[in-house]
């Protein structure tokens, strides 16, 4: 469930109480790992009580789901702005963005993309690009190699190459640039020859 962008007009006061609930949670998670923070540790940052939480969330996950999103369309980096077939040269300037974004709350993304991270936040990004493949393959059909498979496990396919460089680049120390993950992202998905 997407608290965040269920596409209805939403009270200004209740935005207000998410920012205030995501920005407690983005505050603690600078301070220690995502499992030591509780649902009062968050409550009593925000500074709301406990009810007033389980009004807009129901567990810290998705919480931090809806956090990482508007973090990421704050600095222009939603990956839902790629649109398929648009470029044909490197990685389509959001991804750039996004990649970039990544690195500079590396700490953050490690945590919940990591062994031990969010499942919520990590089933989100793949929804969210297996939706933009999905879009991809029903507009340019798709590679060779994936050919043969129904269209939506070919975009689970290639979303999970996403987010499988994605992690692969977080584990990294020195962490690579973003412009380096954002190609590497894209190859992934966009590297296939064309069909004959």
């Amino acid at each position: 469930m997407t608290i965040q962008d269920d596409g209805a007009r939403v009270d200004p006061r209740v935005l207000r109480t998410r920012r205030l609930l995501q920005d407690a949670l983005l505050s603690l998670a600078r301070e220690r790992s995502l499992d030591e923070i509780s649902v009062a540790d968050v409550a009593d940052r925000a500074p709301v009580n406990r009810s007033t939480f389980y009004q807009h969330y129901p567990d810290t996950d998705t919480l931090l789901a809806d956090a990482l999103d508007a973090q990421a369309a704050l600095v222009g980096a939603d990956l839902t702005d790629i649109h398929p077939g648009t470029g044909t040269g490197g990685a389509p300037e959001v991804l750039v963005r996004y990649a970039t974004h990544v690195a500079e709350n590396v700490g953050l993304y490690r945590s919940a993309l990591g062994e031990h991270g969010s499942p919520v936040a990590v089933a989100r990004l793949r929804r969210r690009i297996g939706a933009l493949a999905l879009e991809g393959l029903e507009l340019h059909g798709a590679p060779p190699a994936l050919a043969a498979l129904p269209l939506p496990i070919a975009a689970a396919a290639l979303a999970g190459s996403v987010i499988g460089v994605l992690v692969a680049w977080l584990e990294r120390d020195p962490l690579p640039p973003a412009q380096d993950v954002a190609s590497w992202a894209w190859s992934a998905v966009s590297g296939w020859p064309a069909q004959d």
